[in-house]
């Protein structure tokens, strides 16, 4: 069904439901109306599909093969959301699914354009106010710099906040863009990262190069 700009949702008179565009519905276009938002179509009397639940959030997905390895990202209708690393499709999903329990995943490799194009794109990073804090610093570290936690748990004006600072990295719902890469012991070391020793490493090694 062709959409109208700005419209996400279509609802059917005849049956009183609202639907996605990719809804295998296909009802009569005299019974048809166009919703911006799920709430827009509720609040005109309409329920969720049974078939292609409208009430649960949509991302894009699309996996990729990368220097880095295969990577997946996903889009929002707010921006990215999430870029992950892993070892197979299936663990890559696991983990996403992990991370927006109750989201439909539509694979939809618009999800890569931010990427391709290299245009600036928005984010859409799903948090706790501390954790936002310390992704927000995180971005503040130049590329081609490291900091240690102790770093950026003084930056947020925490600075007895190291263990949590560390736990706010490993829970970084995307790699790269949010540099957690970045981040290291007081005495230089490494120290640990969610999708890998060697990817941080390489990462590191490419930056500074």
């Amino acid at each position: 069904m062709i959409m109208p700009k700005a419209m996400h949702f279509f609802s059917v008179r005849t049956t009183g439901v609202y639907c996605r565009p990719s809804c295998g519905a296909r009802p009569k276009p005299e019974n048809v109306a166009f919703h911006a938002t799920r709430e827009e179509a509720e609040r005109a009397g309409f329920r969720p599909c049974k078939r292609c639940r409208p009430e649960r959030e949509l991302l894009s997905v699309a996996v990729a093969t990368t220097s880095l390895g295969l990577t997946l990202v996903a889009h929002s209708g707010k921006g990215v959301c999430a870029m992950l690393f892993g070892t197979s499709r299936a663990s890559l999903m696991r983990d996403l699914t992990e991370r927006f329990p109750g989201a439909v995943f539509a694979k939809e490799e618009r999800a890569l354009e931010p990427f391709v194009s290299g245009a600036d794109f928005a984010l859409d990073l799903r948090g706790t106010p501390f954790q936002a804090r310390v992704w927000q610093a995180l971005r503040q570290i130049p590329s081609g710099r490291t900091a240690s936690y102790a770093d950026i748990a003084r930056a947020i004006g925490r600075p007895k906040a190291v263990r949590a600072v560390a736990q706010a990295c490993a829970a970084n719902p995307v790699a790269v863009i949010v540099p957690c890469h970045r981040v290291v012991r007081s005495d230089g070391a490494l120290s640990g990262y969610r999708w890998g020793a060697d990817r941080k490493r390489a990462l590191l090694a490419r930056e500074a190069a």
